[in-house]
């Protein structure tokens, strides 16, 4: 192991050492449940790791218990939002005629796929994430979402713009870290 990856090594061991603790027990506090909080304290130093730079973050922090509360706040909302995205399935899942309920395959796949475009959604601003769902779910022209969102085509233009290079980007992301669908 050279030298750099050593001590960004080590620095890891010693934070995850000193403060995974404090996370579980902080999270526990604000969750109420024991097997949530240490997944999430879990998801929280995985968020770190997968930070381009986290060698240098984790070296430069001076207030390591306030960031690792940042990350696992952000962890803690996204996994309340999984859960909501869920419940809806299931929701719509016993709405469904027996005749065409997806196979369990199926309906894991079709969740996957709900939490990869939720994430897509999440990272996109207001009026680009409105731009691209009337576009794609209601199909409208842009000069129609234009008239809705109260802005010009051109503008429309470039949200959907952003949208596609956002959901390619999330793509991109998800096949090098080995979650992508095939």
């Amino acid at each position: 192991m050279s030298a750099p990856t050593a001590l960004a090594s080590s620095r890891l061991a010693a934070l995850y050492g000193n403060h995974a603790g404090w996370l579980r027990d902080w999270l526990r506090r604000r969750l109420g449940c024991p097997h949530e909080a240490a997944d999430l304290a879990h998801d929280t130093f995985v968020r770190l790791l997968r930070t381009p730079g986290h060698d240098a973050i984790i070296g430069g922090l001076r207030e390591p218990r306030s960031y690792l509360a940042t990350l696992a706040q952000r962890a803690a909302i996204d996994h309340l939002r999984r859960k909501r995205l869920e419940q809806a399935w299931l929701e719509t899942l016993a709405q469904l005629p027996e005749a065409v309920m997806p196979s369990a395959e199926e309906c894991a796949a079709i969740l996957q796929t709900l939490h990869r475009l939720d994430a897509m959604l999440a990272g996109l601003g207001d009026k680009v994430r409105q731009a691209f769902l009337l576009s794609q779910f209601e199909g409208m022209p842009y000069a129609q979402i234009a008239q809705r969102l109260g802005v010009t085509v051109s503008s429309v233009k470039k949200y959907m713009a952003r949208a596609t290079e956002h959901a390619l980007l999330v793509m991109l992301a998800d096949d090098a870290a080995g979650t992508g669908l095939s």
